[in-house]
C-alpha cells in the first residue's frame, strides 16, 4: 500500500483499486483506523484521541490532496506524496 505521508509517527497510506466510498489508511503504533475523505468519519478501526485528532487536523489542510491522489490510486497510477503535518 503507497505512503501517502508520514509525520509524528502516523503513517497516512491508499491502497490501489480500493472500495468504495473515497478513503485513507492511517496507522500509528500498531493501531489502524480508516478515514473516509468527505466526512473524515472512521469506518473502521481507531487511533488514540491524540493520532486521531493529528489526522484530522492534517486531512483538513489536505483534502483535495487526499480526493486527487483517491482519483490516482483508482486509475492505477503512483500517488503523489502529501506534506507532513508541522507544528511549531
Amino acid at each position: 500500500m503507497p505512503r501517502v505521508s508520514y509525520f509524528f509517527g502516523i503513517l497516512i497510506r491508499m491502497f490501489h483499486n480500493d472500495h468504495l466510498p473515497p478513503h485513507f489508511h492511517a496507522e500509528c503504533g500498531g493501531d489502524e483506523a480508516v478515514y473516509e475523505i468527505d466526512t473524515l468519519k472512521i469506518s473502521r478501526g481507531g487511533l488514540s484521541r491524540r493520532d486521531h485528532a493529528l489526522v484530522v487536523e492534517w486531512a483538513i489542510l489536505h483534502r483535495a490532496e487526499l480526493r486527487a491522489n483517491w482519483d490516482r490510486a483508482r486509475r492505477g497510477v503512483p500517488l503523489n506524496e502529501i506534506e507532513p503535518l508541522n507544528r511549531v
